[in-house]
């Protein structure tokens, strides 16, 4: 058996799944500012056999809200590889005024980088590196962001940049590089790296919370973190890249989504206490998010699912001309919502009034007027369905599965959408999609296509994305390709195309638990 926990802002959601696959218990309970007693309740509550756990699978959006709190975050130096070219904008120059603070501000242009091709920029200058630690050592800073021009396709300069940095600020200084984090791009890229390395410290005590709130409940199996496109990282890995989790909320959710109704082609609508999350699913994975994405105001391309989001949720307050959201009570909604005894009127109480809901006392909404609660209740449907229409790419029929606490709200057709589903277990799709998470590898760079070589050229490419999703763990012969993209850039010489490819497998449990008790006996 395993299990799938998501972390959220509001509830921590847990799922017993089977070696079948089959949700065998549910549970949710109230997130906790220490994190563990929230995940040790919520576990507890599923009351699994211990003994028969292989392996826990676990999504967090605590690096995201620490990143849009400006809060937790470490100090860091970002070292980027450039010149003489990049220096009209420094690092983090459109960062907001609270994370660029939050996190130092400290910026260093050096001499380096690569062409498109791979060709040098400008050479490393050893010395220009060595006067750098210098000032970094001298403000006491312990996380390094490195970057250079188009290290995606060459990154021996971050390499050896950061190799004599290391040399001379010591072992007690984390690093991040670009090119292990993000694409082709600059400035997003650089973002995301120093995002990391803020995050590196953060990362550590979130993972020791999750490692010890498993041993309460004496739960000895591994556990993963989930990451934002829908496949599993390891401890040490979520430790070095804590950024790659930032989206794993809805990810898991619409990965929980596809696996409860059956579907692999389908929207996901996904309605919590606030808001609610409308994605595509594409091969059972959500569609991704093209180009540039947005965290806390600042600009990556992290690989996160396209989602539009809008101010629906169970908690939303409804004013007097029928409008719902953007305003909710949030967690408060079982003290606030008139069907607990509260005074503010919440879509929630809509749901009750209408039938659509058991929760709460219905006798408390009773004198709600019933042409009222359709009016709202049909406007709730119709953004809704606005929602999905606008993230459809064609006007085939497209099934629409609803889950998430609040899913209540959504009724059982929407305009211009006949076929809607409400799966079994669908308050906790995202404990599910954590739990059911695989094993990924990407390769996203820019190849040289001789004439006549592109099947060989993208064989290789396919090739060298399922050799590192093996090398992250997925049980060899289980690996295929869900995506490829291929990009000629035109106003590139030398049949230049820019390829992504990424594969998906079964995590190997075998292989992960051999390699966890031989680190134990070396130990």
């Amino acid at each position: 058996m395993r299990i799938g926990i998501d972390v959220g802002g509001t509830n921590t959601d847990a799922a017993l799944l089977g070696d079948d696959d089959r949700v065998l218990a549910a549970a949710k309970s109230p997130t906790t500012p220490d994190l563990t007693s929230g995940v040790t309740a919520a576990v507890r509550a599923l009351d699994p056999p211990v003994e028969s756990i292989t392996a826990v699978m676990i999504g967090t959006t605590h690096f995201l809200n620490a990143l849009i709190e400006g809060a937790r975050l470490a100090p860091v130096a970002a070292v980027r590889l450039g010149l003489p070219a990049t220096a009209a904008l420094p690092p983090m120059t459109d960062w907001p005024d609270r994370q660029r603070a939050a996190v130092g501000g400290h910026g260093y242009l050096c001499h380096g980088g690569r062409e498109f091709d791979g060709r040098v920029l400008s050479p490393l200058d050893p010395e220009e590196l060595k006067r750098t630690a210098a000032d970094i050592a001298a403000r006491g800073i312990g996380s390094v962001a490195v970057s250079s021009v188009f290290s995606p396709v060459a990154e021996d300069d971050e390499r050896r940049a950061a190799e004599i940095l290391r040399g001379e600020l010591g072992d007690g200084v984390h690093f991040s590089l670009s090119h292990e984090l993000g694409r082709i791009g600059l400035l997003a890229r650089e973002n995301a790296t120093i995002i990391n390395a803020a995050l590196r410290d953060l990362a550590t005590v979130i993972v020791e919370s999750f490692g010890k709130a498993l041993a309460e409940v004496s739960i000895t199996a591994p556990f993963f973190l989930s990451q934002n496109d829908g496949t599993l990282m390891d401890v040490d890995f979520a430790r070095t890249y804590p950024v790659a989790t930032f989206a794993s909320g809805p990810t898991n959710s619409m990965r929980g989504a596809a696996f409860l109704s059956g579907l692999g082609d389908c929207a996901v609508v996904d309605v919590g206490g606030t808001t609610a999350d409308v994605g595509i699913l594409a091969g059972g994975f959500p569609r991704e998010a093209a180009g540039e994405s947005e965290a806390a105001g600042i600009r990556t391309n992290f690989r996160i699912p396209d989602v539009l989001s809008l101010g629906i949720g169970g908690g939303s307050l409804v004013s007097p001309d029928g409008e719902t959201g953007p305003r909710s009570v949030g967690y408060r909604l079982t003290e606030e919502a008139l069907v607990f005894g509260g005074t503010t009127l919440t879509a929630t109480d809509l749901a009750v009034a209408a039938g659509r809901a058991d929760v709460g006392d219905a006798s408390r909404v009773a004198h709600l007027d019933a042409g009222f609660v359709a009016r709202a209740l049909d406007r709730i449907a119709d953004r809704l369905a606005e929602s999905v229409d606008r993230m459809r790419t064609s006007a085939a029929p497209l099934p629409v599965v609803a889950v998430g606490g609040g899913s209540i709200l959504v009724p059982e057709s929407l305009p211009g959408f006949d076929d809607v589903r409400r799966p079994g277990n669908f308050g906790v799709a995202n404990a599910v999609g954590a739990a059911i998470a695989q094993v990924g590898g990407e390769v996203d760079r820019v190849f040289h296509i001789p004439e006549g070589r592109r099947d060989s050229v993208l064989a290789e490419a396919r090739d060298e994305a399922v050799g590192r999703a093996e090398d992250a763990g997925a049980r060899r012969g289980t690996v295929h390709v869900v995506d490829v993209e291929e990009v000629p850039l035109a106003y590139l010489p030398g049949g230049a195309t820019r390829i992504r490819v990424k594969a998906v497998g079964a995590l190997d449990l075998h292989r992960i638990g051999t390699q966890q008790h031989g680190a134990t006996a070396h130990a």
